[in-house]
């Protein structure tokens, strides 16, 4: 639930919205805030340095709060994707690797790859359930966790899922060494060579890898920003092609940053049933809501087995742990082998101390506290976009997470501007990577997991420029 301060700063964006408040006007004083909305003048200053985070209003020195002229030039909205109604094999993903080679640099401005800066993580409550795992249980930490996995984290897992409406026992769930590996456990029981995987369209690279190292044929489905995939794209499609599985990020889509609404994944797991294909639910990113409350998955509505959920704390905890964890339904027996003879088990001390800081609230302490910098971050950049990109530009508006989608002008090329950018130590990461046919060459996903510092904001500043510049040639 949000505090008084929050819906005070709430209320007032709103009405900068309805047009009471425009570019560049000064807020009422404190004390008349503070009699209008009937709360102290504490509460009213918090507001304040909310909606200063957020980049909605500037302070003048001796003059008061003014509305700033970033917050009401925020970019449009992409349209739907409109992707080739064929299945292809995927290519050119070789760039990946590029990109994540180029992570390791020094000085490096982070904007390519989806991964949060250390300023993010709760390296310092990890640290502290490590040290207690190895002083209390050395002897457990020596050995295999072999599949299915540590009993403790599944059941801190099985417990989370309830927040999600899947309620499963520890014995459903897999743990797997991250969600890219839960993902490639999920196709290999559901598919063979040749066959054909319906995706979203833009979709996450590393997706688009599995496809292609298991060779198999990715099928792109038109995806609404705001929305998510075209379930009457996807119904034609069932209905054109022997679709072996569907595959999506229904909770805050990478790149796209969307999240279904409850009756359109209700709507999708029927078709999916309907149609006798298996969904592959990748809900990495369901915990990162902005408004606090955690969605639904996909499982919460499958009453036929229809479902493969993955996911990991990649994104919500600490990358380099590289745990993650599928629930394989009907597929359990199939994917616990497949994970045991391809790397035994995932590391077990890592696995002992996520479970120890689950158990003790320090993840939920954690959400709470990131989520709020999250959407602070995600903002500023999109407005940031807004001030210093070139004209036309437009930008997905997420719920939750940390990427964002950004439509540049059809002159400007992605590609070109990716290298011209890492040329000036910044990394970004060009849309050809999202599609399995190359497409969207005028299209970027930017990372917003990033403090906001002078860096953040001299790398935007000039990342706009150099689209200037392209678009000039």
């Amino acid at each position: 639930m949000a505090t008084l301060y929050e819906q005070v700063a709430r209320e007032i964006t709103q009405q900068i919205q309805q047009g009471l408040y425009k570019s560049g006007d000064r807020l009422p004083g404190v004390r008349q805030l503070s009699r209008h909305f009937k709360v102290s003048v504490s509460t009213i200053v918090q507001a304040h340095q909310l909606l200063e985070d957020h980049g909605t209003i500037e302070a003048k020195p001796r003059s008061g709060f003014y509305i700033t002229t970033t917050f009401l030039e925020r970019p449009k909205v992409p349209t739907i994707s409109s992707p080739s109604s064929k299945p292809q094999l995927v290519t050119g993903q070789a760039l990946v690797l590029n990109l994540v080679k180029a992570t390791s640099r020094a000085n490096i401005l982070q904007l390519g790859t989806a991964v949060p800066h250390h300023n993010f993580l709760p390296v310092k409550g990890m640290q502290r359930s490590f040290s207690k795992i190895l002083r209390e249980k050395s002897e457990q930490c020596a050995g295999y966790a072999f599949p299915p996995g540590n009993a403790d984290l599944r059941q801190q897992i099985s417990r989370r899922m309830l927040l999600a409406g899947h309620p499963c026992s520890p014995d459903d769930i897999v743990i797997t060494n991250g969600c890219q590996e839960s993902l490639t456990l999920a196709l290999r029981a559901i598919a063979k060579p040749g066959d054909i995987i319906a995706i979203e369209s833009p979709a996450f690279y590393g997706l688009l890898q599995v496809i292609d190292a298991l060779g198999m044929k990715a099928l792109e489905i038109p995806t609404d920003p705001e929305h998510g995939i075209s379930l009457s794209a996807l119904q034609l499609a069932l209905e054109q092609w022997p679709i072996k599985a569907v595959a999506l990020v229904p909770n805050f889509s990478n790149p796209l940053g969307y999240c279904m609404s409850d009756e359109r994944k209700k709507l999708l797991v029927e078709m999916a049933n309907k149609y006798q294909t298996t969904l592959i639910e990748d809900d990495i990113y369901g915990e990162l809501s902005f408004d606090q409350s955690r969605p639904c998955s996909l499982k919460h509505y499958d009453t036929t087995d229809s479902v493969i959920s993955c996911s990991s704390f990649s994104k919500s905890l600490l990358p380099g742990l590289r745990i993650g964890w599928i629930i394989p339904g009907r597929f359990f027996n199939q994917i616990e082998y497949q994970k045991y003879v391809t790397n035994l088990a995932s590391p077990t001390l890592s696995q002992l101390a996520v479970a120890d800081f689950l158990e003790h609230g320090g993840y939920d302490r954690y959400l709470r506290h990131v989520r709020e910098e999250y959407k602070n971050q995600v903002n500023r950049v999109i407005q940031s976009i807004g001030k210093y990109f070139p004209g036309g530009t437009k930008v997905t508006q997420p719920k939750g997470g940390f990427v964002i989608w950004v439509e540049l002008p059809n002159n400007i090329d992605a590609m070109q501007l990716h290298a011209l950018a890492l040329a000036e130590e910044i990394s970004i990461a060009p849309g050809p990577m999202f599609s399995a046919t190359q497409k969207y060459k005028n299209f970027i996903r930017l990372s917003c997991a990033q403090p906001w510092n002078h860096q953040l904001e001299q790398g935007l500043i000039h990342l706009g420029r150099l689209a200037y510049s392209l678009q000039s040639n």
